[in-house]
Protein backbone atom coordinates (compact mmCIF):
# COMPACT_ATOMS: atom_id res chain seq x y z
CA UNK A 1 0.00 0.00 0.00
CA UNK A 2 1.61 3.72 -1.14
CA UNK A 3 1.76 6.16 1.62
CA UNK A 4 -0.39 9.21 1.16
CA UNK A 5 1.87 12.09 0.37
CA UNK A 6 -0.18 14.48 2.87
CA UNK A 7 -0.17 14.30 6.37
CA UNK A 8 -2.58 16.37 8.35
CA UNK A 9 -2.80 16.59 12.32
CA UNK A 10 -5.56 17.87 14.63
CA UNK A 11 -8.42 15.87 12.77
CA UNK A 12 -10.20 15.57 15.89
CA UNK A 13 -10.63 18.98 16.29
CA UNK A 14 -12.49 21.73 14.54
CA UNK A 15 -9.45 22.85 12.12
CA UNK A 16 -8.00 20.04 11.43
CA UNK A 17 -11.29 17.77 10.85
CA UNK A 18 -12.56 20.73 8.49
CA UNK A 19 -9.35 20.22 6.29
CA UNK A 20 -9.19 16.79 6.34
CA UNK A 21 -12.91 16.22 5.44
CA UNK A 22 -12.40 18.66 2.54
CA UNK A 23 -9.71 16.85 1.33
CA UNK A 24 -11.57 13.49 1.74
CA UNK A 25 -14.20 14.76 -0.30
CA UNK A 26 -12.12 15.81 -3.14
CA UNK A 27 -10.38 12.66 -3.23
CA UNK A 28 -7.20 13.29 -2.18
CA UNK A 29 -4.97 10.52 -0.13
CA UNK A 30 -4.43 11.70 3.58
CA UNK A 31 -2.51 10.45 6.86
CA UNK A 32 -4.57 11.58 10.17
CA UNK A 33 -2.09 12.18 12.70
CA UNK A 34 -3.55 12.25 16.07
CA UNK A 35 -3.30 11.22 19.90
CA UNK A 36 -6.25 9.06 19.40
CA UNK A 37 -7.20 6.72 16.73
CA UNK A 38 -10.52 5.90 18.46
CA UNK A 39 -11.57 9.71 18.38
CA UNK A 40 -10.15 10.53 14.46
CA UNK A 41 -12.82 10.88 11.58
CA UNK A 42 -13.40 8.36 9.21
CA UNK A 43 -12.58 9.50 5.81
CA UNK A 44 -12.36 8.16 2.51
CA UNK A 45 -8.60 7.70 1.58
CA UNK A 46 -7.08 8.49 5.12
CA UNK A 47 -5.35 6.43 6.97
CA UNK A 48 -4.83 6.78 10.61
CA UNK A 49 -2.02 6.81 12.52
CA UNK A 50 -0.63 7.32 16.15
CA UNK A 51 1.16 9.93 17.49
CA UNK A 52 1.61 13.26 19.93
CA UNK A 53 3.85 16.11 19.09
CA UNK A 54 5.71 15.62 22.32
CA UNK A 55 6.60 11.79 21.22
CA UNK A 56 9.18 12.29 18.74
CA UNK A 57 9.70 8.37 18.23
CA UNK A 58 5.86 7.80 17.63
CA UNK A 59 5.47 11.11 15.08
CA UNK A 60 9.01 9.73 13.55
CA UNK A 61 6.86 6.26 12.58
CA UNK A 62 3.47 8.22 12.18
CA UNK A 63 5.00 10.86 9.36
CA UNK A 64 7.39 8.73 7.37
CA UNK A 65 6.52 8.41 4.28
CA UNK A 66 4.67 11.93 4.38
CA UNK A 67 5.50 14.78 1.89
CA UNK A 68 3.82 17.16 2.89
CA UNK A 69 2.36 17.85 6.81
CA UNK A 70 -0.27 20.00 7.70
CA UNK A 71 0.93 21.26 11.32
CA UNK A 72 -2.48 22.28 13.46
CA UNK A 73 -0.53 24.03 16.39
CA UNK A 74 -1.23 22.25 19.58
CA UNK A 75 -3.38 23.03 22.44
CA UNK A 76 -2.37 25.85 24.44
CA UNK A 77 0.18 24.83 27.25
CA UNK A 78 2.99 25.73 28.87
CA UNK A 79 4.92 23.41 26.75
CA UNK A 80 3.38 23.56 23.80
CA UNK A 81 6.82 25.09 22.34
CA UNK A 82 8.78 22.09 22.65
CA UNK A 83 5.82 20.00 21.42
CA UNK A 84 6.18 21.94 18.46
CA UNK A 85 9.62 21.51 18.51
CA UNK A 86 9.53 18.12 18.75
CA UNK A 87 7.11 16.99 16.00
CA UNK A 88 9.09 19.29 13.83
CA UNK A 89 12.12 17.75 14.22
CA UNK A 90 10.15 14.01 13.71
CA UNK A 91 8.92 15.62 10.60
CA UNK A 92 12.69 16.49 9.58
CA UNK A 93 13.57 13.14 10.65
CA UNK A 94 10.77 11.04 8.69
CA UNK A 95 11.57 12.75 5.50
CA UNK A 96 8.87 15.14 5.23
CA UNK A 97 9.41 17.68 2.79
CA UNK A 98 6.90 20.53 3.48
CA UNK A 99 5.50 21.78 6.44
CA UNK A 100 2.34 23.75 6.33
CA UNK A 101 1.97 25.39 9.86
CA UNK A 102 -1.16 27.46 11.45
CA UNK A 103 0.72 29.94 13.29
CA UNK A 104 -0.42 33.60 14.37
CA UNK A 105 -1.10 37.14 13.51
CA UNK A 106 1.90 39.68 14.82
CA UNK A 107 3.91 36.52 15.80
CA UNK A 108 7.08 37.89 17.20
CA UNK A 109 9.57 37.33 19.70
CA UNK A 110 8.60 39.95 21.48
CA UNK A 111 4.71 39.98 20.32
CA UNK A 112 2.15 41.90 22.87
CA UNK A 113 -0.14 38.18 22.71
CA UNK A 114 2.31 36.34 24.82
CA UNK A 115 1.06 33.46 22.88
CA UNK A 116 2.02 34.86 19.51
CA UNK A 117 5.94 34.30 20.85
CA UNK A 118 5.75 30.64 20.87
CA UNK A 119 4.38 30.85 17.06
CA UNK A 120 7.22 32.67 16.31
CA UNK A 121 9.71 30.39 18.07
CA UNK A 122 8.31 27.72 16.32
CA UNK A 123 8.07 28.80 12.59
CA UNK A 124 11.92 29.54 13.55
CA UNK A 125 12.63 26.32 14.28
CA UNK A 126 10.81 25.23 11.00
CA UNK A 127 12.69 27.75 9.19
CA UNK A 128 15.92 26.24 10.35
CA UNK A 129 15.09 22.26 9.82
CA UNK A 130 16.11 22.20 6.30
CA UNK A 131 12.17 21.59 5.26
CA UNK A 132 10.00 23.81 2.54
CA UNK A 133 7.60 26.02 4.94
CA UNK A 134 4.15 27.82 4.37
CA UNK A 135 3.10 29.92 7.52
CA UNK A 136 -1.15 30.58 8.02
CA UNK A 137 -0.92 33.54 10.55
CA UNK A 138 -4.79 33.24 11.92
CA UNK A 139 -6.15 36.43 13.64
CA UNK A 140 -8.38 35.93 16.36
CA UNK A 141 -11.51 34.13 15.10
CA UNK A 142 -14.96 34.81 14.71
CA UNK A 143 -16.32 32.20 17.15
CA UNK A 144 -13.74 33.42 20.11
CA UNK A 145 -15.55 37.15 19.88
CA UNK A 146 -18.57 35.12 21.46
CA UNK A 147 -16.80 33.49 23.85
CA UNK A 148 -15.69 36.56 25.62
CA UNK A 149 -18.78 37.79 26.40
CA UNK A 150 -19.60 37.33 30.17
CA UNK A 151 -22.69 36.27 31.45
CA UNK A 152 -24.10 39.39 32.02
CA UNK A 153 -24.03 40.14 28.35
CA UNK A 154 -20.31 42.48 29.02
CA UNK A 155 -16.85 41.99 26.89
CA UNK A 156 -14.63 43.39 29.46
CA UNK A 157 -10.65 43.75 28.96
CA UNK A 158 -8.17 46.28 28.29
CA UNK A 159 -8.19 46.83 24.26
CA UNK A 160 -9.01 50.24 24.98
CA UNK A 161 -10.13 52.04 21.02
CA UNK A 162 -7.68 48.96 19.35
CA UNK A 163 -9.59 47.17 16.37
CA UNK A 164 -8.93 43.35 15.52
CA UNK A 165 -9.51 41.72 12.16
CA UNK A 166 -11.58 38.88 12.83
CA UNK A 167 -11.48 35.92 10.58
CA UNK A 168 -13.68 33.14 10.42
CA UNK A 169 -12.56 29.74 10.52
CA UNK A 170 -14.36 28.74 7.66
CA UNK A 171 -12.30 31.43 5.61
CA UNK A 172 -8.81 29.39 7.51
CA UNK A 173 -10.04 26.18 6.63
CA UNK A 174 -10.46 27.10 2.65
CA UNK A 175 -7.30 28.95 2.62
CA UNK A 176 -5.37 26.01 4.27
CA UNK A 177 -7.18 23.27 1.38
CA UNK A 178 -5.97 25.74 -1.15
CA UNK A 179 -1.99 25.90 -0.19
CA UNK A 180 -2.43 21.48 0.40
CA UNK A 181 -3.56 21.12 -2.87
CA UNK A 182 -0.31 22.62 -4.11
CA UNK A 183 2.30 23.61 -1.74
CA UNK A 184 4.91 23.72 -3.86
CA UNK A 185 2.91 26.99 -5.23
CA UNK A 186 3.08 28.30 -2.30
CA UNK A 187 7.03 27.50 -0.26
CA UNK A 188 8.37 30.14 1.45
CA UNK A 189 5.53 32.52 1.96
CA UNK A 190 3.44 33.70 5.14
CA UNK A 191 -0.12 34.46 4.36
CA UNK A 192 -1.67 36.60 6.84
CA UNK A 193 -5.16 35.43 7.11
CA UNK A 194 -7.54 38.15 8.45
CA UNK A 195 -10.92 39.71 8.00
CA UNK A 196 -11.96 42.00 5.88
CA UNK A 197 -12.50 45.26 7.97
CA UNK A 198 -10.64 45.86 11.78
CA UNK A 199 -13.63 46.09 14.42
CA UNK A 200 -12.77 47.69 18.15
CA UNK A 201 -14.28 45.82 20.82
CA UNK A 202 -17.31 48.15 21.18
CA UNK A 203 -18.39 47.44 17.43
CA UNK A 204 -17.57 43.85 18.02
CA UNK A 205 -20.33 44.13 20.98
CA UNK A 206 -22.85 46.17 18.89
CA UNK A 207 -22.46 43.90 16.09
CA UNK A 208 -23.38 40.76 18.72
CA UNK A 209 -26.30 42.92 19.69
CA UNK A 210 -27.69 42.97 16.66
CA UNK A 211 -26.99 39.83 15.42
CA UNK A 212 -28.35 37.77 18.88
CA UNK A 213 -31.08 40.40 19.86
CA UNK A 214 -29.76 40.74 22.87
CA UNK A 215 -27.78 44.03 25.42
CA UNK A 216 -23.84 43.13 24.86
CA UNK A 217 -21.71 45.89 25.40
CA UNK A 218 -17.46 46.40 25.73
CA UNK A 219 -16.30 47.57 29.16
CA UNK A 220 -12.73 48.67 28.95
CA UNK A 221 -10.36 47.33 31.83
CA UNK A 222 -6.70 48.67 33.37
CA UNK A 223 -4.59 45.93 33.06
CA UNK A 224 -4.15 45.40 36.85
CA UNK A 225 -8.12 45.40 37.11
CA UNK A 226 -7.75 42.70 34.25
CA UNK A 227 -5.27 40.12 36.62
CA UNK A 228 -8.04 40.90 39.13
CA UNK A 229 -11.03 40.28 37.56
CA UNK A 230 -9.54 36.97 36.36
CA UNK A 231 -7.72 35.95 39.54
CA UNK A 232 -10.72 33.50 41.24
CA UNK A 233 -10.07 31.04 38.06
CA UNK A 234 -6.64 30.11 39.72
CA UNK A 235 -5.59 29.57 36.72
CA UNK A 236 -1.87 29.12 35.85
CA UNK A 237 0.46 32.56 35.40
CA UNK A 238 1.17 31.79 31.69
CA UNK A 239 -2.73 31.23 30.75
CA UNK A 240 -3.59 34.28 32.85
CA UNK A 241 -0.87 36.40 30.79
CA UNK A 242 -2.36 35.28 27.62
CA UNK A 243 -5.47 35.94 28.69
CA UNK A 244 -5.27 39.53 29.66
CA UNK A 245 -2.48 40.11 26.57
CA UNK A 246 -5.35 39.49 24.25
CA UNK A 247 -6.87 42.65 24.85
CA UNK A 248 -3.43 44.32 25.18
CA UNK A 249 -2.55 43.19 22.14
CA UNK A 250 -5.49 44.68 20.54
CA UNK A 251 -4.61 47.62 22.49
CA UNK A 252 -1.43 47.88 21.17
CA UNK A 253 -2.66 47.93 17.23
CA UNK A 254 -0.76 44.48 16.23
CA UNK A 255 -4.24 42.80 15.69
CA UNK A 256 -5.59 45.99 12.95
CA UNK A 257 -3.74 44.77 9.86
CA UNK A 258 -6.31 43.99 7.33
CA UNK A 259 -4.61 41.43 5.30
CA UNK A 260 -5.69 39.87 1.35
CA UNK A 261 -4.34 36.71 1.53
CA UNK A 262 -7.71 34.89 2.20
CA UNK A 263 -8.58 36.10 -1.45
CA UNK A 264 -4.92 36.05 -2.92
CA UNK A 265 -4.82 32.14 -2.07
CA UNK A 266 -8.47 31.35 -2.51
CA UNK A 267 -9.85 34.36 -5.03
CA UNK A 268 -12.56 34.65 -3.11
CA UNK A 269 -12.70 37.70 -0.11
CA UNK A 270 -13.09 36.68 3.34
CA UNK A 271 -16.32 37.00 5.40
CA UNK A 272 -17.00 40.11 6.89
CA UNK A 273 -17.65 39.22 11.28
CA UNK A 274 -21.57 40.70 10.61
CA UNK A 275 -21.99 38.25 7.21
CA UNK A 276 -20.40 35.29 9.64
CA UNK A 277 -22.72 35.81 12.28
CA UNK A 278 -26.14 35.70 10.35
CA UNK A 279 -24.90 32.65 8.81
CA UNK A 280 -23.89 30.75 12.35
CA UNK A 281 -26.11 30.84 15.27
CA UNK A 282 -24.02 30.65 18.48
Amino acid sequence: MTTPALAVTGATGFLGGRVAADLAARGIPQLLVVRSPERAPRLAGAEVRSASYGDRDAAVAALRGADTLFLVSAAESSDRLQQHRTVVDAAAEAGVAHVVYTSFAAAAPDAVFTLARDHFHTEQHIRESGMAWTFLRDSFYAEFMELMVGDDGAIRGPAADGRVAIVARDDIVRTAVAVLLDPSAHAGRTYDLTGPEALTLTEVADTLSRARGRSIRFENETVPEAYASRAHYGAPDWEVDAWVSTYTAIASGDMATVSGDIETVTGTPAQSFSSWLRTHDR
